[in-house]
């Protein structure tokens, strides 16, 4: 049936539950009871007493568009946690989080750097590009309409070394998602989201948000680092310079976009974990 609860409410949940793309995983794993398995990486009342609520969100599409690179979101990420609803803040235990789920960026590797003559050594398929989204600070509820969501982008190829990112701790993208209308710096105009549908299963004590749509236009990108090409296999070149100018790196506010779509489910902690 058809939740009764307010709007500002239930806009507040979809924006807590954006949060857990990105919350890093605590110590320990509770197990939850049966038919709350989903829940598995909720925190436990023994593992953290300040959460009320646990929560599973699935990503299911939408891209993610910084400078010139446009990324589609194709592979479903699984997220989930638990909400300390006085502050706002998202915990996870160590079954929780984010799943480290790619996304396959087009034109790979020889897109992102221009060097052609990477495919005449190792082939289109050494190539393939993805990124990966890892958290950069601590999320945070922003009010009751939206989500701050402090991130980095691990662009993950050998031939790039292990540690080329797009962000950074001191330097992160920070993302404040809502399903409302943004009101981003030129030359991008407003683009808005879409509310979730709601319902609830009296039973289960469940609470369903279902194909929900956060936006946010008015982020900045700041530029590569770590990026490291290494010749004849042993001579490290950075190469932070080409990621830059063949992807429109750094990228002020007004010229990236990000949509994405999700599912949702919320229920107590005290039936989670009885």
């Amino acid at each position: 049936m058809k939740s009764m609860h307010p709007a500002r409410l239930l806009t507040a949940a979809l924006a807590v539950v954006a949060a857990m793309a990105l919350v890093a995983p605590a110590a320990q794993a509770a197990t939850p009871a049966p038919g709350y398995t989903q829940f598995t990486g909720c925190p436990s009342p023994a593992e953290n007493s300040l959460v009320t609520a646990c929560l599973r969100s699935v990503i299911t599409g939408g891209h993610f568009q910084m400078g010139s690179k446009d990324v589609p979101i194709t592979n479903a990420m699984p997220l989930t946690g638990g909400l300390d609803a006085n502050t706002g803040l998202i915990y996870a235990n160590s079954a929780g989080g984010l799943k480290p789920v790619k996304q396959k960026v087009p034109g790979g590797v020889v897109g992102l750097t221009g060097l052609t003559w990477l495919l005449e050594i190792l082939g289109s398929e050494a190539l393939t590009l993805y990124a990966v989204t890892e958290l950069a600070g601590q999320p945070r509820q922003n009010g009751a309409v939206g989500l701050e969501l402090p991130i980095k982008v691990h662009l993950v190829n050998s031939t790039l070394g292990n540690n080329c990112y797009v962000g950074s701790a001191s330097n992160p993208i920070k993302l404040s998602l809502s399903v409302a209308t943004t009101n981003p710096p030129p030359p991008n105009k407003p683009i808005t989201g879409k509310e979730a549908e709601f319902s609830f299963d009296p039973v289960t004590e469940i609470f369903h948000i279902d194909n929900g749509q956060f936006v946010d236009n008015s982020f900045a990108a700041p530029g590569a680092s770590g990026c490291v090409l290494t010749l004849f296999g042993f001579i490290p070149v950075s190469i932070n310079g080409l990621v830059n100018s063949q992807s429109g790196l750094p990228s002020p506010a007004g010229y990236n976009e990000t949509r994405q779509d999700f599912d949702t489910e919320i229920a107590p902690v005290s039936r989670v974990y009885p």
